[in-house]
Formats: C-alpha cells, structure tokens, sequence
C-alpha cells in the first residue's frame, strides 16, 4: 500500500475509533511497526493524531460514528479491490450520488480530488471531499442516523426528487433474486430515491452479501446497471445477474472470463433443445 493511501487509511482508523492501539494498526494495515510509527510523527506534527502510550488518539474535532466503524473491518480487501474497480468506470466531470455503505466509502476515497460533482447523504463521504478544491460537495440533509452518520427520511427524499445525477453508487445488506435489499425502512426508501435520481445505478457489494435478503426490498435486479463483485461470487450467482440485465464486473477477475459465464450457459441451453 502506497505511503499516502496507508496514512488516509490510517487517519480514517483513528478519526472513527477516536484510539487505536500501536499492534491494531500493524495487524490491519499489514506494515511494520516502524512504519507505523513514522506515519504516526507525521499525523502529529500535522496536528491530525496525538501519541499516547501504547497507541494513538485522534487529535481533530469530527464526531465518532461507531457502527460505521465496526463494520469497516469486514471484507475490507474485497471491499478496496471493488472499489478501485468502481472508481475506474467513473468519467471525471460526472455527477456522482454516493450512498453511505462502507464499500461506498472506500469508492469515496479513490474519488477524493477528481474533478467531480458529488452528492451524498452520509457524513464520512462527504467530509472526505470537503476540502477538495477541484470537487463540488452536496450533502443532503434530513434525519441524521447517530450510528452511520447518514441523513434520511421525507426531508432527505425530497431533496432527492429534484435532482438528477449521472451515476448513483449503492451499497446493500443483502442480494437475492428478487433484487437489493437494506435493512432499514427509512433508508430503503431513501435509497429508492437515489435510484430514481440516476442515469445509471452501479451497485457495489461483496460476495458475501449475494443469497442474503434483509428487512425491506430496496429494488429489483433490473433496476441496476452494473453489479461490482469480487472473485468469491459464484458462477450460478455471476449468471443470475448477468440473466437480469445487469453487466457484472468482478473487480478481480478478468471481463473475458465473466463474459465466458454467459457464453458457457448460453451453449448448455442450446444442447437441451429439442
């Protein structure tokens, strides 16, 4: 990991956890302890962390928001390695909505300091771009959620329905064959608004949330544009999405090799013919 991405992540540990300890930080961001340190004086001297024995304090203002940070660790590298493939599909210029699911975040911050528009409803997204000189930030208002730091309800909706983006990027708790599901009636329905406000709508989730459904149907699998997966997505699920409409890219994998998914069912269904 390059030495400025390994101090945005480290930053963003410490900024949600408010401390972290010295071996926490070694073991999840795979480096030295030396390291560590070094980038630790370097947050200091810049005003960010504050050393303590054995670990280190965030040193800023924000507010902690705690469920955010406890699902962070989840599939972090599946989550990085679809990211990285997201921000790639994404055009400089674009007007980008971000929703504020943990995967989305980690697509916020590959998108920090391009030339975007970009519109979200979650805190964290929105204070990675709010110093950003070449992206113009709009954050939503509404009911702010204590745990996730994302506005939603009526107010939030409204909002919504008055404006039109040209990707919308969201996140799910689960994806069956009936489509993406959340967990939370009132961000369902906000999340339906992003929807409606989109020309596109890529969704970006691990593997592990395909086969999982959860409180509320948020939309239907061909609602959604794209599907960005990692290679742990099986082959019945990589056709079922392709089978709805969607194009799937799995951010590990290559696109000839998805495409071989289709081409391979397409031939079985042509030997079962009468």
């Amino acid at each position: 990991m390059p030495g400025r991405e390994r101090r945005s992540r480290l930053i963003d540990i410490i900024r949600l956890r408010g401390f972290a300890a010295l071996d926490e930080l070694v073991r999840e961001l795979g480096v030295s302890e030396s390291t560590i340190r070094r980038d630790l004086d370097a947050l200091e001297e810049q005003g960010t962390a504050r050393r303590t024995h054995g670990g280190v304090l965030y040193a800023g203002g924000l507010p902690r928001i705690a469920e955010f940070d406890e699902k962070q660790p989840a599939n972090w590298e599946a989550k990085r390695t679809i990211a990285a493939a997201t921000a790639k599909i994404i055009d400089d210029e674009e007007t980008v909505l971000l929703d504020g699911g943990t995967t989305t975040y980690e697509v916020a911050r590959l998108l920090a300091g391009r030339s975007l528009q970009v519109v979200t409803n979650s805190m964290p997204v929105a204070n990675l771009f709010a110093s950003e000189s070449r992206t113009d930030l709009i954050l939503l208002g509404g009911f702010v959620s204590p745990r996730t730091g994302v506005c939603l309800g009526p107010y939030t909706n409204e909002l919504l329905s008055r404006l039109h983006v040209t990707t919308t990027v969201l996140s799910a708790a689960g994806i069956s064959k009936q489509g993406l599901f959340n967990a939370q009636l009132l961000l369902a329905e906000t999340e339906q608004a992003m929807l409606r406000a989109a020309g596109k709508v890529i969704v970006v989730a691990d593997s592990s949330k395909f086969g999982r459904k959860s409180l509320t149907l948020v939309s239907g699998l061909e609602a959604i544009d794209i599907v960005v997966s990692d290679s742990g997505l099986s082959k019945e699920w990589q056709q079922t999405i392709l089978d709805a409409g969607p194009r799937l890219i799995l951010a590990d994998i290559p696109a000839e090799d998805i495409d071989s998914v289709a081409t391979d069912a397409t031939a079985a269904n042509t030997n079962m013919a009468p």
